[in-house]
């Protein structure tokens, strides 16, 4: 499998899927969109390539240094598995869906609670480069609009 191919494959529908979500007007048809294709094929290309990665159907050895020895563990095993093209990959893939996810329910949740798109914006870019920043960010922002309705939602 050409590792590399995947790797620019999903970075690609990433950076259109949040291109999507920050500057596209949120319609329904967006945010299925994001969510669907966008979350949707990332969970699916993790899923496939862990899968065929660990049960040796993508090639032996691909992780680490072989399927079965992959250690989750410790920090060597989890270095090891990060130590070959498809580990990045799949990691990668894991990172990009999750804060893509994220990165939805941030929007989802700020258009509910009439925040503006020029305050969500940067919110959103810090979500897309560092996950955890932006969404300690969105909870700091969020938090007394939140307690002044009342509601926790």
């Amino acid at each position: 499998m050409e590792w590399a191919a995947v790797f620019g494959a999903a970075n690609l529908l990433a950076m259109i899927a949040w291109a999507a979500l920050i500057l596209a007007p949120r319609h329904p048809a967006v945010l299925a969109g994001v969510l669907y294709i966008g979350v949707g094929i990332l969970c699916a290309v993790y899923a496939v390539s862990l899968i065929g990665v660990v049960s040796g159907l993508l090639g032996p050895g691909a992780v680490g240094s072989g399927a079965g020895e992959t250690d989750f563990t410790t920090i060597e095993g989890v270095r090891a598995i990060f130590a070959s093209d498809a580990g990045v990959t799949i990691g990668w893939t894991h990172y990009l869906a999750f804060d893509l996810f994220v990165g939805l329910w941030i929007a989802r949740d700020a258009d509910a609670k009439f925040f503006s798109r020029w305050l969500q914006a940067p919110i959103l870019l810090a979500t897309f480069l560092a996950g955890p920043v932006g969404l300690i960010i969105w909870l700091l922002v969020r938090e007394p609009r939140a307690r002044a309705k009342g509601r926790w939602s």
